[in-house]
């Protein structure tokens, strides 16, 4: 299979076709919605009213040989026509472009160039895995699914003086990072609890932490690990041998909640209170990108595994997939009746989980546009996944259930198929701040308000 490139997806012949279907299609649909309208408009039937709104309309009162009557069938379209000229002229004062830099430009450009050919192996691979027997699936899924169903405590302990807000488990799965309202970062051995690292550097309550996709795999230990945000304004990058931040990225207006690193491992996200998220470049730890879009503040931000698309979540009830390679709004998900908290994407590439303050997790599908299905649970994170297990197990298993916590003092697991809860866990707090799945699919852990995290994991399994 040749490797898809940006240049390759240029001259694929394709492209203008199904533009050109797109905008066609819009064409159709357009002119139904407007004879939808013009049936549901009331229309004067007193010829005086008739002849003064065709006045104002610009339009004749009768066309010749025609009496005025004749006129009431054209008169019922003029409005939804001027209605649709209205919105076309407002969209288009309301559409802007904010130049960007040459920074951003090449950025771009290298988002495209690493995700397309990640995009191709990942479809590739869900073709071959759609092929697999239907008992084979069958017997794959009783499994992954018996194992979640034994999750249970595996201990507790106190991470700090003052509230956990975010814990992160490393890429190996060895560390757990747990952000606190102290502004500082402890690095966790796991399952032992013993603490590793103590990173200080922010002046206010961290609100976020994540590891780099590489930490503690094959990223050296003096390199960037981890970054952090926090209340002070400031987003934190960090190395694995020092105590101290290797860079302080500043430019939000107001407390960073959460940050998020790009599969790359070159760009970092963050949201923020100002309204805004912005997209850095870890390397010259500089500012690329200031994204506006949200009416109130940005809570969450998410990365697609492929690295082409980045979901935010927002106070305003609003979440919104972005297009990195374009800048564009790829998809509004909107539903929510309160704010949203947490977001993330599926492995799978094209459903999203958001939970918010209105106590229910959506699953949306990027590709209809619409939400699948809602849960009535409190926040969310999506993960599971487990790398000791056959080729086939391990592929199929990604993604196919998921963690969410709440302020409800409980951490629920949930199938990713058929959106039914497997498993709930209870904890020695009334509100559970985050939580997370490790890569291997061994441990989960929670959060907590009451200053500590606890760790989950399979009765009868040896993590």
């Amino acid at each position: 299979m040749t490797e898809l490139t940006l240049e390759s997806l240029i001259d694929d012949g394709n492209y203008l076709g199904s533009e050109r279907a797109r905008q066609e299609n819009k064409a159709i649909l357009d002119e139904l919605e407007r004879k939808k309208k013009a049936r549901s408009m009331a229309v004067p039937t007193d010829d005086n009213r008739v002849k003064a709104r065709l006045r104002e309309l610009g339009e004749p009162i009768t066309l010749f040989g025609e009496r005025v009557r004749r006129t009431y069938r054209p008169f019922l379209f003029y409005p939804t026509r001027m209605e649709e000229e209205s919105e076309e002229e407002s969209a288009d004062e309301e559409e802007f472009y904010t130049p960007g830099s040459l920074e951003l430009l090449e950025a771009r450009r290298h988002l495209a160039e690493y995700s397309l050919p990640r995009a191709q192996k990942r479809v590739a691979q869900q073709q071959i895995t759609s092929k697999l027997p239907l008992g084979r699936i069958i017997d794959l899924r009783k499994k992954i699914f018996a194992e979640v169903k034994r999750f249970s405590n595996l201990g507790s302990q106190i991470g700090d003086e003052r509230p956990i807000s975010q814990v992160r488990f490393s890429p190996n799965s060895k560390f757990l990072a747990a952000g606190s309202w102290s502004g500082t970062i402890k690095i966790w051995n796991v399952p032992a609890c013993t603490t590793s690292r103590v990173l200080r550097g922010h002046g206010d309550r961290v609100g976020g932490v994540a590891w780099h996709p590489q930490a503690t795999l094959t990223q050296g230990e003096g390199l960037v690990n981890l970054a952090s945000g926090a209340g002070d304004k400031n987003v934190n990058l960090w190395s694995l041998n020092s105590d101290t931040p290797l860079s302080v990225l500043k430019g939000h207006a107001d407390r960073v909640c959460r940050v998020a690193f790009h599969p790359s491992g070159n760009y970092v996200a963050s949201a923020s209170f100002d309204t805004t998220w912005r997209l850095w470049d870890v390397t010259t730890s500089t500012e690329l990108l200031l994204q506006e879009g949200h009416s109130k503040e940005v809570y969450s931000v998410e990365f697609q595994d492929d690295g082409s698309l980045v979901a935010s979540g927002g106070l305003d009830a609003i979440g919104r997939v972005w297009d990195l390679r374009t800048g564009r709004t790829a998809m509004v998900l909107d539903g929510h009746v309160q704010a949203i908290f947490g977001i993330a994407f599926s492995p799978n590439g094209y459903q999203i989980a958001t939970g918010a303050g209105d106590d229910t997790i959506r699953i949306w599908d990027i590709r209809s546009l619409k939400a699948l299905y809602t849960i009535p649970c409190p926040y969310v994170a999506m993960n599971g996944m487990d790398e000791d297990q056959t080729l086939d197990e391990w592929r199929y298993r990604s993604g196919l259930y998921f963690a969410s916590s709440g302020y409800d003092g409980f951490v629920k697991l949930w199938s990713a198929d058929d959106w039914q809860l497997l498993r709930t866990l209870t904890t020695d707090s009334g509100k559970v701040m985050s939580v997370d799945l490790s890569n291997d699919g061994r441990l989960l852990a929670s959060g907590t308000y009451n200053r500590n995290f606890q760790l989950f994991a399979p009765e009868e399994v040896t993590v």
